[in-house]
């Protein structure tokens, strides 16, 4: 914790007489398994964040990940630290793709089918995003990127993976990354494009169960990630208003992301499991009500 935080909370504590919540920050990751020992995941937005801890966690437990996004620098550097996650035996590949371009997801699908050469490819984890689009003063053009990447993007690479899925009588998973804003009313684009997202993990769940097709969603509060933190930074996670008094780790969501594409995972159909640490269940929220 930063010395400013620390000053902060004793001010609180002293003069407002606000107790100092512990927090609890060593967090346990799932030791390396077969848990998805031949399976083969396609992560989007997997370079950083919650995106690169999943590909890592599925790494570890035996799956081939193929992993997107837009700077391919930051790809590259990205598969560098997947390498470590694996004893040689996985294949771990990047693509550059804009999901917010559905005019170019058969093409992309067919080069990640050559990345991964003759394995399926069962699992699909829909974490590519973007956020803001505050109603007080968003425009259409960031209306309009926002909902592209989110929602649309989202959708029509699902419609493409399940048809895959169904086409080949292959068992799979969908994991769709959604967020807490999703329990709370919708001031932005981005919560909208949330709700959205619950709303077809649902949807799509119902359609695909008969077809052996799993599909969930994770909804993370606020989490440490470089999307929230400065510079991406990690070491002061300590976040007051919320009940467990700190930031929700990458590390957390990707141990769920693991249970729920795992076979552990094939009686939870159609939930989005919110991982909140609280923000948001019980005593959260950030929403500023001035219009």
């Amino acid at each position: 914790m930063g010395i400013k935080a620390k000053l902060g909370r004793a001010f609180r504590y002293v003069f407002k007489g606000i107790p100092i919540k512990k927090v609890y920050t060593r967090i346990e990751q799932v030791a390396p398994s077969s848990l998805l020992k031949g399976r083969t995941a396609l992560v989007t937005g997997g370079s950083s964040g919650i995106g690169l801890e999943i590909a890592k966690s599925f790494m570890r437990a035996g799956a081939n990940v193929i992993i997107t996004g837009r700077n391919e620098e930051k790809l590259l550097k990205a598969v560098e630290q997947l390498i470590g996650c694996t004893n040689g035996e996985n294949i771990i590949k990047s693509l550059v793709w804009n999901h917010s371009d559905v005019g170019i997801i058969d093409e992309r699908f067919i080069e990640v089918r050559k990345l991964v050469g003759s394995n399926s490819i069962d699992i699909l984890v829909n974490n590519a995003g973007l956020v803001g689009g505050e109603i007080r003063n968003c425009d259409i053009t960031t209306y309009d990127r926002i909902f592209s990447t989110n929602i649309r993007g989202v959708f029509f690479l699902t419609k493409r993976f399940s048809e895959y899925l169904k086409e080949n009588g292959i068992r799979g998973n969908i994991l769709n990354i959604g967020s807490s804003s999703s329990l709370r009313p919708a001031t932005s684009a981005y919560a909208l494009t949330k709700w959205s997202i619950l709303g077809l993990t649902k949807g799509m769940a119902k359609i695909l169960s008969p077809y052996g097709i799993t599909v969930n969603g994770i909804a993370p509060g606020p989490t440490a990630t470089p999307m929230l933190m400065k510079d991406g930074v990690k070491e002061d996670i300590c976040l007051e208003k919320s009940p467990i008094g700190r930031y929700v780790l990458p590390e957390e969501i990707a141990n769920m992301a693991l249970f729920l594409v795992s076979d552990m995972g094939r009686s939870i159909v159609g939930d989005m499991i919110y991982m909140t640490g609280g923000a948001g269940v019980i005593t959260y929220d950030d929403i500023n009500q001035h219009f």
